[in-house]
């Protein structure tokens, strides 16, 4: 993990659930920025792992994580997931005291976002919807982009904690807001990957210098955070990093189905979908979005 200057916040008792490549260097940032760490992992050797990394304690359910603690952070895969950390004899709600706050940073439904607003209301507790943007990179070097959806009270209350993971902490509006500006956001990256994608395969069929390429129009208007940081790596053909294309194609569902609900037109966007499901085809779950080139060659 890389160093950082931690932002001054009042050290909290809190719980992480969900130590993946996400949440074990957002966890790990929270105990070295010096708040009180108790830790949850379906697979108890991680949380093990984590311990005798950062220190802290690791718990065996999530409701024995979030005892005691001012905030419960959660990162898991999906909706049923975090229903299954939530809710439940052994999930956190059953173990938060009052007044607590649960921040969830899955990128899952806005409807579970919501779903769980209203349970943690009628027992007295807060949720706060706070999907991330940013990948690996941006959790181990914390410097997430944290989308939040919520109650006022509650997003302020942990705004300065999660800053020590975060360069940016934003409420974006009411429960599920900030699940739908994550919508967004991969809305956004899927349309612009494949332009990405084509226009260097165009490139190299037509036999330029690439990388030169992409440093000449990378000073102007074509200019991107994923011609910058994926760019050149498309031109090699290496993919064995960064946010997987099973992970996008969840993402993307998550999209297309709210789009359904509020009658967005997304033809772009379905279109890039079925691109990733032949990346998939092509034995390229765990490679990096920017494969859609693969395609291509």
């Amino acid at each position: 993990m890389s160093t950082r200057n931690y932002e001054a916040s009042t050290p909290r008792k809190v719980a992480f659930l969900g130590l993946g490549v996400m949440g074990y260097p957002m966890a790990g940032h929270l105990a070295r920025a010096g708040h009180t760490v108790t830790v949850y992992n379906r697979t108890a050797a991680k949380s093990q792992a984590w311990v005798a990394e950062y220190g802290g304690h690791s718990a065996a359910t999530p409701r024995l994580a979030a005892a005691g603690a001012d905030i419960v952070f959660a990162c898991v895969g999906n909706d049923d997931d975090l229903r299954s950390v939530v809710l439940g004899a052994d999930g956190a709600l059953a173990g938060m005291k009052p007044g607590a706050v649960f921040v969830d940073h899955t990128t899952a439904s806005a409807d579970i976002a919501r779903e769980l607003h209203a349970t943690a209301s009628k027992a007295g507790l807060h949720f706060v919807d706070a999907p991330v943007s940013g990948g690996q990179a941006g959790a181990v070097n914390g410097a997430l982009t944290v989308m939040c959806g919520g109650d006022e009270a509650p997003f302020e209350a942990i705004k300065p904690v999660a800053l020590n993971f975060a360069k940016a902490v934003t409420r974006i509006g009411a429960s599920g807001a900030g699940q739908l500006a994550k919508m967004v956001n991969q809305v956004a990256i899927a349309g612009l990957v494949q332009g990405l994608a084509e226009a260097i395969a165009f490139g190299q069929k037509a036999g330029l210098d690439m990388p030169l390429v992409l440093d000449v129009i990378g000073k102007g208007a074509a200019q991107s955070w994923q011609m910058d940081n994926r760019g050149k790596t498309m031109v090699a053909d290496k993919f064995d990093f960064g946010f997987a294309v099973d992970w996008m194609r969840k993402d993307l569902g998550l999209v297309l189905d709210e789009a359904r609900s509020n009658g967005a037109q997304l033809p772009v966007t379905a279109l890039v979908d079925q691109f990733y499901a032949g990346v998939q085809a092509l034995g390229g779950r765990r490679w990096d979005t920017s494969s859609l080139i693969k395609r291509l060659k």
